[in-house]
């Protein structure tokens, strides 16, 4: 069998994890297992949970056995799966598949037909599965991810496109009474999403916000939680906090713009906040964090906001 593997960008993380019906369906999932590891390797404990029977096939479930054998006790593949301690090492040596502060690795195998997207938890104890593992149609999963880069619109009730977030983002909900819900976006297809589990027309999801006098803003993966920058009306250093309007005072002058600005940027290079991120908050806190100038990828490494390219259409005649 030819398998290959490798750590699963963040995208391929999202895969890692039981997905509706819905996308499951378009994916090619036909279900998920689960498995408990020992320090020894002598015990595997794993259950299987079927969620689309048609595709949960004799040749898919031969494969996967393979696939499992080989992950267990084929050395090229660094034993991931034959006990804690050689799936410690193997995390630790592929460390660009951690996330969750290194709680979890997701990894991505892949043969000529399947996808199989592995989650390990290496640092749980006993009684805990340890191991999660998601198959899918390859091709049905790669068209998909490639759909989803389009993002998840998000539109007026006549249909005006109002922003987009990534497939997995989240987007907070503001109620008529001001409180506000953080719900995850999952793309389904162009017209539809997920939204906090519930399924939506886009349309649909636009005329409930006007109905019930709320609103969504998104939320961007790409922002910081936090960041400083200078009030524009002076020389104050100021807070910005993802997704609420304003800022917070924390006391901290210069004498002059400049000076205040680098004061900013050093507390922001502490935080591993980019100027195109801070330049982005300061946006959002003034003009509202649906608004394109909220969005990083609209700034250059400066801060600078990029300027549309204009296309000389020339003479077509």
């Amino acid at each position: 069998m030819e398998l290959t593997m490798r750590p699963a960008t963040p995208t391929e993380r999202l895969y890692a994890y039981e997905q509706s019906g819905r996308i499951g369906k378009r994916c090619g999932n036909p279900g998920c297992l689960w498995g408990e590891l020992d320090s020894s390797g002598s015990i595997f404990l794993k259950n299987w949970q079927t969620f689309d029977r048609s595709q949960n096939t004799p040749e898919f479930k031969a494969e996967f056995n393979t696939v499992l054998d080989v992950l267990r006790f084929d050395a090229q593949y660094g034993h991931v799966l034959k006990n804690r301690s050689t799936m410690r090492v193997y995390c630790l040596d592929h460390s660009e598949g951690s996330f969750r502060n290194g709680y979890e690795y997701a990894f991505r195998a892949d043969t000529q037909d399947y996808s199989y997207l592995i989650r390990c938890i290496p640092l749980g104890d006993d009684n805990h599965n340890h191991v999660h593992i998601y198959p899918y149609r390859r091709e049905c999963l790669d068209r998909h991810m490639k759909q989803a880069e389009k993002g998840i619109r998000f539109i007026t009730p006549d249909g005006k496109e109002k922003f987009r977030v990534a497939d997995g983002d989240m987007v907070r909900i503001i109620v008529s009474e001001g409180a506000g819900r953080d719900r995850m976006a999952r793309y389904v297809d162009d017209c539809h999403a997920e939204i906090g589990g519930s399924f939506y027309h886009i349309r649909e999801f636009a005329e409930w916000m006007k109905d019930s006098n709320s609103k969504v803003i998104p939320l961007r993966s790409t922002l910081p939680e936090k960041c400083y920058a200078v009030l524009p009306s002076g020389d104050e250093i100021i807070i910005i906090k993802h997704g609420e309007d304003g800022y917070f005072h924390i006391g901290k002058y210069s004498h002059d713009r400049t000076h205040a600005q680098a004061i900013a940027d050093e507390y922001n290079g502490q935080l591993n906040v980019t100027r195109a991120q801070a330049a982005a908050m300061l946006a959002g806190s003034m003009f509202g964090w649906e608004v394109p100038a909220a969005d990083p990828k609209n700034y250059d490494e400066q801060g600078r906001p990029i300027k549309p390219k204009h296309h000389d259409r020339g003479d077509t005649r």
